[in-house]
């Protein structure tokens, strides 16, 4: 049998190989022909660099948008076996995990994850995120993003404890646990990043391609389950309805104190039995994934404002996330003995905190990856450097990019410095983590830089100066007319 953490730690193990030699050895997986997991152990030759796509009449789905895009990428990579993995990696969930169709009038896409047929919600959000970019460029890319988003909110209707589906009620190998099984449920595991993905997919796919067709009933149902369930799962009348415990050697994989999971105090925030990596969690007040629900609601509530005109349903997204976000606030700081205030990875509300992080997304370290800030900076500089080389008026990019840096700046410094978060934690000795604050330099190296600092505003001053002396300043006709190599 098969599990998805066999497959992750196949595939990681598979591409780690790639990197560091031009050989891959071959790994017990699954016997499906055509698996991730069976292509990655072939053995790959020295500088063969032949396509392992499957063959065109063998892929699941095709765009002729990605197509387009990838040979475009691929022709300005100089390193060959760069531009392979690209070209291999880049357009793979859709030639083996998109399964499309059409159901009752609308698209419908199930999204497998690598070679186990059931459909994660964070998963499959993930996996199709790097296509919505080219939406508007393809509509069959278009109805297929649709098709997936269509699918999440029927998923999360079915089931919003659970965390991963069959397509159609086939039953699992999980049946036995103990938890409220449906035939639908590949697996039941409550994690708040699950209905947290396709919150974040649906509306980064609006604000992209501008659809609304995604926000119809199904739409209206499943954030109204999502509202529900966050609500129970804040613990405030009892436990809620949510069990599990699984027949397992394995303590992470399963839920002590008979499937309710350790104890916490109601203070606002929303426990989550497991964590994005489908662990369980210690204490369930999980931090990253609470930020990200305060994120996903508050991108629900704009939804449910300008597309639905649902000012009742907006207003209760929005005082959830302010609840949940003011708790956060409250009893998510620990304060360390050397570092001072910290984001804790857990806590229970008593009091109790535990400071680590965890392989996925969310997690304290990928916390910048989600921040609109952070995104909004990079998007700015990119575009202020894309509008100067293709207007040949250098001028023209100047304020985006720049605003763009310093919003990326600030984003990095208020995620990952000012917190003093420790980006490589000390296993020997926590006061010992690597961060922003003892990485960056020596005092003799601050006290230094701090002198250099006062010319600043002065070289800023003479760039400032020679850019108007230079791209302002008007060329005569004389000038024009000299004979020399100079191209104005």
């Amino acid at each position: 049998m098969t599990t998805r953490r066999d497959f992750l730690k196949v595939g990681t193990l598979s591409v780690a190989g790639l990197l560091i030699n031009e050989h891959v050895a071959s790994a017990k997986t699954s016997q499906e022909k055509g698996s991730f997991s069976v292509s990655a152990a072939k053995v790959q030759p020295a500088g063969d660099f032949t396509s392992k796509r499957p063959p065109v009449a063998e892929r699941k789905f095709t765009s002729e948008a990605v197509e387009k895009h990838l040979k475009k990428s691929k022709a300005r990579i100089k390193d060959p076996k760069l531009a392979w993995m690209f070209e291999n990696c880049y357009p793979n969930t859709l030639d083996t995990t998109c399964e499309f169709k059409t159901v009752n009038g609308k698209p419908d896409t199930f999204v497998i994850t690598g070679d186990i047929h059931a459909m994660w919600l964070r998963d499959s959000g993930a996996q199709v995120w790097p296509y919505v970019q080219l939406a508007n460029e393809d509509p069959a890319l278009k109805e297929m993003l649709a098709g997936v988003i269509n699918r999440q909110w029927m998923c999360i209707n079915i089931d919003p404890y659970a965390n991963a589906f069959n397509d159609g009620p086939t039953g699992s190998e999980w049946k036995s646990d103990l938890t409220d099984m449906k035939p639908e449920l590949h697996e039941r595991k409550w994690e708040i990043d699950s209905p947290c993905y396709p919150l974040r997919l649906a509306y980064h796919y609006w604000q992209v391609t501008g659809d609304t067709s995604v926000f119809g009933d199904d739409w209206l149902a499943a954030i109204t389950n999502i509202l529900k369930t966050f609500r129970e799962q804040q613990r405030k009348d009892g436990n809620g309805p949510y069990k599990f415990q699984r027949r397992t050697e394995r303590a992470t994989d399963t839920l002590p104190c008979d499937g309710l999971g350790n104890p916490v105090k109601p203070v606002g925030l929303i426990a989550s039995s497991f964590r994005p990596s489908d662990d369980a969690t210690t204490l369930s007040f999980l931090i990253p994934s609470n930020f990200f629900a305060v994120s996903s609601l508050r991108k629900a509530a704009e939804i449910l404002k300008k597309v639905n005109h649902d000012e009742e349903l907006s207003s209760q997204c929005i005082r959830l996330a302010d609840e949940v976000e003011k708790a956060l606030k409250e009893h998510a700081v620990y304060t360390h003995p050397k570092y001072g205030p910290i984001y804790a990875f857990e806590v229970d509300g008593f009091g109790n905190h535990i400071l680590m992080d965890d392989a996925n997304v969310p997690s304290l370290l990928a916390m910048p990856y989600l921040l609109v800030l952070f995104l909004l900076g990079v998007a700015g500089v990119l575009w202020g450097i894309g509008k100067s080389i293709f207007c040949k008026q250098y001028v023209r990019g100047i304020w985006p990019a720049g605003i763009g840096t310093v919003l990326t700046v600030l984003a990095l410094l208020l995620t990952v410095g000012y917190n003093h978060t420790a980006y490589y934690p000390s296993t020997a000795d926590l006061q010992s983590s690597l961060t922003i604050a003892n990485s960056c330099s020596s005092p003799f190296t601050l006290e230094v830089m701090s002198y250099v600092s006062i010319l600043v505003p002065f070289v800023l001053g003479y760039i400032f100066y020679a850019w108007r002396a230079l791209d302002l300043r008007k060329i005569s006709g004389e000038e024009m007319q000299e004979k020399d190599t100079h191209a104005y």
